[in-house]
């Protein structure tokens, strides 16, 4: 089989190494992508620090762009030379879920230990998330792609891939947050941004920021951030619900801290929804007053990667960048080469980076 470059997982805490491994043609209904651009996201960290478990040794990495090269039999509506982002999203496109327009939900199982990627010895070698975007190239499922138009980099593109389609998908998709509502997003990291230019397309009234760094809370004014809060006030809740005059119709938690999801409902309006997006460490629990949420008419949903259709919703966010109504170039805070991943890591976990991007 041929052999690509890949930053590869032995351990969880331990930094990647960067070595050969294998991968193998796509076969029925895959395509090849070779690699521009793939931005590290904080659940690529959470994965290699081993909080939810998992196989190993792996390849992460899951928001990613590039050029098919090549494409099994049936690899519906890809080319060969088409400009693609590539998702984790692999969707069968017949269960229940899928068959009911929730493709991030699809039932179909996928065995990342059997991929199209082996260590250099031909051993085994877990595709992450179905992508394995940690890599020179990939070998995923054709329903993972969306095609790109000219005009937009290839480190932009690949924001599209989760950051920006799960922050914005949480609030159009999951919170269908409507004209002059309010909404309150907790974490001005990534995912976060992306949540309050969701809210400012969507045409929210008071667009509430909250986080721990007064910095952060300027970011996210310049990405449509009505207001700012600091986390670490006492009671920050009741500073929000003054600068609203209300309780929010939405708070999005954008971290994945449990304790920040036992004060997420206090932000709330009655008849409001906290809509859960961050996520905890494995075995972590929140807790509730469960009367609460039932005399309030209040309720919680759990959105996972913004709950996207990828081929309606990243057309239409590419066409509100070309517009210029959706910030991407503002969200890459640097570029390493794959070479240079362990420090882009680091320099992600001080929480400083908007989105650190891999460039090949």
């Amino acid at each position: 089989m041929p052999r690509i470059k890949a930053a590869v997982c032995h351990a969880f805490g331990e930094p990647f190494v960067i070595e050969d491994i294998e991968i193998r043609a796509p076969n029925d209904g895959e395509v090849e992508v070779t690699l521009a651009a793939c931005a590290i996201c904080h659940s690529d960290i959470s994965y290699a620090m081993g909080i939810w478990g998992g196989s190993l040794p792996a390849v992460y990495g899951h928001e990613a762009a590039g050029t098919v090269t090549a494409a099994g039999p049936n690899a519906k509506g890809v080319a060969i030379g088409d400009k693609v982002v590539v998702t984790l999203i692999r969707s069968c496109g017949t269960c229940p879920s899928c068959a009911s327009a929730r493709p991030t939900n699809c039932e179909e199982p996928y065995d990342g230990d059997h991929g199209p990627i082996k260590t250099a010895a031909g051993g085994k070698l877990h595709q992450a998330m179905a992508c394995g975007g940690f890599a020179e190239k990939v070998v995923v499922d054709a329903s993972q792609v969306v095609i790109l138009p000219d005009g937009i980099s290839m480190a932009a593109a690949s924001l599209l891939a989760c950051g920006v389609i799960t922050g914005i998908g949480a609030v159009v998709n999951a919170a269908k947050v409507r004209p002059g509502q309010d909404v309150v997003v907790i974490g001005a990291g990534g995912v976060g941004l992306n949540a309050i230019q969701g809210a400012k397309i969507a045409g929210a009234r008071r667009i509430v920021a909250v986080d721990m760094e007064p910095s952060k809370l300027d970011v996210a004014r310049e990405f449509g951030a009505t207001d700012g809060v600091l986390a670490s006030t006492d009671q920050p809740w009741r500073e929000a619900k003054a600068l609203m005059g209300r309780g929010a119709d939405a708070v999005l938690v954008t971290v994945g801290v449990a304790a920040v999801y036992d004060q997420a409902p206090r932000y709330l309006a009655k008849g409001g929804n906290v809509v859960m997006v961050g996520m905890p460490a494995s075995g972590a629990f929140s807790s509730y007053e469960a009367a609460n949420f039932a005399a309030s008419g209040q309720g919680m949903i759990g959105s996972k990667m913004g709950d996207v259709v990828i081929k309606r919703d990243i057309p239409w966010m590419v066409d509100l960048y070309a517009q210029g109504r959706l910030k991407l170039d503002e969200l890459i805070s640097g570029t390493w080469t794959l070479d240079q991943i362990n420090e882009a890591i680091a320099d992600t976990k001080t929480g400083a980076a908007k989105r650190n991007v891999i460039v090949f």
